[in-house]
């Protein structure tokens, strides 16, 4: 799971967000599909992301292409929404930079559990008895 501002979920279902940075210590994983939603208790992901790169850099190295891949159109812009989401502006701090794609803006059935596009649930066989069957 993901967790993104609702402003920034609607960025990426747009396609103008691909990049997002991250200060926490749990990583994601290269190639791994997520579902991003707006808040952990979110019952349903509201699009899924697939990450296709992964790198650490400095906050103040950040590139005008790179601020536009983050959805914004200057620095400027880009600094101030990281400020209210994070308290403050360390150009020396690093940061893991996560790129990615929009994999599927289609939200699962309700009532269903959702997986990403491709996932298989992997259920176990049963006997006419009703029992496991190994595999």
């Amino acid at each position: 799971m993901a967790i993104f501002k609702r402003k920034h979920i609607a960025k990426i279902l747009q396609g103008t967000k691909t990049q997002t940075r991250r200060t926490h210590k749990h990583t994601w994983q290269m190639g791994k599909v997520y579902g991003i939603r707006d808040t952990f208790y979110s019952k349903q992901p509201q699009a899924y992301i697939k990450i296709i790169r992964k790198f650490k850099q400095k906050l103040g190295d950040i590139s005008p292409q790179d601020i536009r891949k983050e959805g914004y159109k200057s620095l400027e812009e880009f600094r101030t929404i990281w400020e209210e989401i994070n308290g403050g502006w360390d150009p020396n701090q690093t940061v893991i930079v996560y790129e990615f794609k929009l994999v599927s803006s289609k939200p699962a059935t309700p009532g269903r559990r959702a997986h990403p596009p491709g996932h298989r649930t992997g259920g176990a066989k049963r006997s006419e008895k009703g029992e496991k069957c190994l595999k």
